[in-house]
């Protein structure tokens, strides 16, 4: 049985600001972005080549209101994630090199934390 994580919830202040940082800053898809009832909005990002979403929105009630994550995204070159994030004025992290791993780190607006890494070669 394959279990696949499609969707994670992440809380944000202001959904407005968030959907500017995520779809025109960073440059994430913005998949929906819907009120279908009063006092409740759904919107749903998804990173370039990713098969996970992510949500926000009000009404969700998906998580306690000022909690924040930290989520870790994988990529095929650190410095490239890096130099993507920056060319789009994203504040991030310099490329650290460890033994598992390059790491570029960045947060949005909530301070919402995100990893980007790429795997170490395993040949």
């Amino acid at each position: 049985m394959d279990f696949k994580i499609e969707l994670v919830p992440i809380s944000v202040s202001d959904v407005d600001a968030a959907v500017q940082f995520y779809g025109d800053k960073v440059g994430w898809t913005v998949d929906h972005d819907q009120t279908p009832m009063d006092g409740l909005r759904f919107v749903q990002v998804t990173p370039p080549g990713s098969a996970c979403s992510f949500c926000f929105g009000t009404g969700l009630d998906m998580l306690p209101t000022g909690q924040t994550q930290h989520i870790q995204i994988v990529v095929a070159d650190a410095d490239a994630a890096c130099d993507y994030l920056r060319d789009r004025d994203v504040e991030c992290t310099d490329v650290k090199d460890l033994a598992w791993g390059r790491f570029v780190d960045f947060s949005d607006p909530d301070g919402n934390q995100w990893t980007l890494q790429q795997l170490p070669d395993r040949s």
